[in-house]
């Protein structure tokens, strides 16, 4: 079986960018791995996230902004949100991450349950501003507040805030309308994407706009929904493995069953879910 890391590669090579203007000059890049949120302004562009692939991301960057870009956010370490930490780094941005991210990026790291083993990054593509609390940035008359998730879905989670904006950037602790993915091989778990999730609710009001790492762009209801249906989930599955169930048979019991139509039409189905669940309960 092809590993999903190189079907995800693939399609954002071909991939068509889409542009969302949201407000506050921030925007969203849609088509190449994750979503790339985008201050422009006068001091230059700052990036949450990289991308995948160089041409695409930066004919939509130049369509934005004239201004280079002076900083990249990396929300975590996966590939399909730092593939473009080189690039962007050989023209001007700084890289600030959690320390968790450089950890990963430097070594080799498998992840089992994407068959796949991913080399160290090119030390221009490492972040050089480590953080590991909440931190605040001042770019383009705008804050941007950086907080630290403690495990959820990776061991190097940050949200992003657009403070004056009123729009944040949650990355990978929601996958707006898909299972997530839990990387358990980088310190995930699902007690503490439940975590994240709740953190993010709290966070959130009725006005604020939320940039998922994967998904549409979203808002507080769809926040709220989102972890309802990972409590949910987990609830039915913990009961499950307290009876003695095996893995398998927790499985094979579909405990997804009723949020499959909605939740498990991308990367991650009811039964891949299940497993990621089970593992952490």
């Amino acid at each position: 079986m092809e590993s999903p890391v190189i079907t995800i590669r693939n399609a954002a090579a071909t991939g068509k960018i889409n542009i969302h203007n949201l407000r506050g000059n921030v925007s969203v890049l849609e088509g190449s791995g994750g979503n790339i949120a985008v201050l422009t302004g006068r001091d230059g562009k700052v990036l949450v996230d990289a991308g995948i692939s160089r041409p695409q991301v930066e004919d939509a960057l130049a369509s934005l902004s004239e201004k280079p870009v002076r900083h990249l956010i990396n929300s975590h370490w996966h590939f399909d949100h730092t593939d473009g930490n080189e690039w962007l780094h050989s023209v001007g941005a700084e890289i600030t991450a959690h320390k968790n991210t450089r950890k990963h990026l430097s070594v080799t790291t498998r992840i089992e349950d994407w068959n796949f083993t991913f080399p160290p990054v090119p030390d221009g593509a490492l972040p050089t501003k480590l953080i590991t609390t909440d931190e605040r940035l001042e770019f383009n008359g705008t804050t941007l507040l950086l907080k630290c998730y403690g495990p959820s879905h990776t061991d190097s989670d940050i949200s992003v805030e657009f403070q004056e904006a009123n729009v944040i950037a949650v990355a990978d602790t929601l996958w707006n309308g898909q299972y997530p993915f839990i990387d358990y091989a980088t310190g995930g778990n699902i007690e503490g994407m439940i975590r994240a999730a709740e953190a993010n609710v709290g966070n959130a009001n009725d006005e604020t706009i939320v940039i998922p790492g994967h998904g549409p762009i979203g808002n507080k209801s769809q926040l709220v929904e989102f972890r309802d249906m990972l409590v949910a989930i987990r609830e039915k599955i913990a009961h499950l493995k307290k009876q003695g169930k095996s893995l398998n048979e927790v499985v094979a019991a579909k405990p997804t069953a009723e949020y499959d139509a909605k939740w498990g039409g991308f990367v991650i189905n009811g039964d891949f879910f299940a497993r990621l669940v089970y593992a952490g309960v």
